[in-house]
């Protein structure tokens, strides 16, 4: 059931922003109210957990900053509030301690998500905020009283101030469904449509690769990619699905091969499949006389590839094409993989596009659905790459939202 009283602030949606958002109001004395379409709070935060939470990053800025891309600025200003630095000293608050690990990604201790969550949930619960979950926010009627079904029904209520964190489009079935986004852009704010980020990509392999190395390891290889005249190139590691490729290289590079791909219909990335090893050897050792070793055989053993590069470099030329020694060698230095699309958005990590950041003030006011509703975390118009990034953006903007909501909820009641 709904409150009986009528709440000061109501946050719509208990993922990492909404819980900061609840933390940062409570700390300026306004009662808090958290609603949430799921049963408990925080589900998606305890799947980013599940394999070792990635709390943050060590990068130093302007660096990390200037992973969010086009965002970098307005994200940097809320990273000024509440930065790499803060998220590791909030999460000792709680008993939780962290260390960087060997890729710069910052972890808790034990690596897991689940006891910081816990340790969140009760001190909030301490605090006061009161949680409604299983109230999923279906709207705003014309009175702007917030709409929720329940398994008891529908029900409404009206709060001096709302902070949504309604989170994206990525993983519905632990809420991040997108819905919101028809009713918010009824009520007049400007939305981009939501895309898939951190996300793998189609290629159209034959069903013999397909069928023998879904699931394989692509490691260590360097990507390859051109943008205008300039080439770059970023090493790491990624893998062979069933319908192209995806992993944590290729999420890093998600966000240009997916406005690529919009832009000509398809994106060109070259791999080099053998990092440590020149085109001239590869091209001479391969060139010497196999004896009665199979084609296959003989260029894992002379190359140093592994199945599923062995298999790729065989996908590529077919098994005439291996008559030639050159191009064999160019093909493992510079295997091409053309990307066809982006995997649904229910499959990301992540997702891009949501509320417009030029809809919203410094503060992540929306003026167009009130004078005291405010946005964060995910469903706003920025993405990030995985390492830690999208979380602590979604904490700092969480923070501001809160803040400026209570600031908001004071100023009501004194006037």
């Amino acid at each position: 059931m709904l409150p009986p009283h009528l709440p000061a602030l109501a946050i719509v949606g208990g993922g990492p922003a909404g819980l900061m958002a609840a933390q940062a109001a409570r700390a300026l004395g306004v009662e808090v109210d958290l609603f949430d379409a799921m049963g408990s709070v925080g589900r998606k935060f305890l799947i980013a957990g599940k394999g070792g939470l990635n709390l943050t990053h060590s990068e130093p800025r302007p660096g990390f900053d200037a992973r969010y891309g086009e965002r970098a600025a307005a994200v940097g200003r809320w990273l000024d509030r509440f930065d790499a630095d803060a998220l590791r000293d909030w999460a000792r608050g709680f008993g939780v301690e962290t260390y960087v690990g060997s890729s710069g990604r910052v972890f808790p201790l034990d690596r897991k998500a689940a006891p910081l969550l816990r340790g969140w949930v009760r001190r909030l619960r301490e605090d006061g905020v009161r949680f409604h979950v299983q109230h999923r926010c279906i709207g705003l009627d014309a009175d702007g009283a917030l709409r929720f079904a329940t398994p008891a029904g529908e029900a409404r209520t009206r709060a001096r101030a709302c902070v949504f964190a309604l989170g994206g489009g990525s993983w519905p079935e632990l809420g991040s469904d997108g819905a919101w986004t028809d009713w918010l852009r009824q009520r007049g704010l400007d939305i981009a449509p939501l895309k898939p980020a951190n996300c793998g990509f189609d290629i159209g392999w034959s069903e013999h690769f397909a069928q023998r190395h879904a699931g394989a390891p692509l490691k260590p290889v360097v990507a390859h990619w051109r943008e205008g005249e300039a080439e770059h190139a970023l090493q790491g590691e990624c893998v062979a699905t069933a319908t192209g490729i995806e992993g944590s290289l290729i999420y890093a590079l998600s966000a240009r091969l997916r406005e690529r791909i919009a832009a000509h219909g398809e994106a060109l990335l070259e791999l080099d499949l053998a990092p440590g090893r020149e085109f001239e050897r590869l091209q001479r050792d391969f060139a010497r006389a196999r004896g009665g070793r199979s084609v296959g055989e003989h260029l894992r053993r002379q190359t140093g590839l592994d199945a599923v590069k062995t298999a790729l470099v065989f996908e590529t030329l077919g098994k005439d094409g291996l008559n030639d020694a050159a191009a064999v060698a160019r093909t493992i230095k510079r295997l091409p993989l053309r990307l066809l699309r982006a995997r649904p958005i229910a499959e990301a990590i992540s997702s891009a596009g949501g509320v417009r950041l030029e809809a919203l003030d410094e503060s992540l006011r929306a003026p167009a659905l009130g004078p005291a509703v405010f946005c964060a975390g995910e469903m706003l118009d920025w993405e990030a790459p995985t390492g830690g990034y999208l979380l602590t953006a979604c904490f700092a903007s969480g923070l501001i939202a809160g803040e400026a909501a209570a600031r908001a909820v004071l100023e009501s009641a004194a006037a």
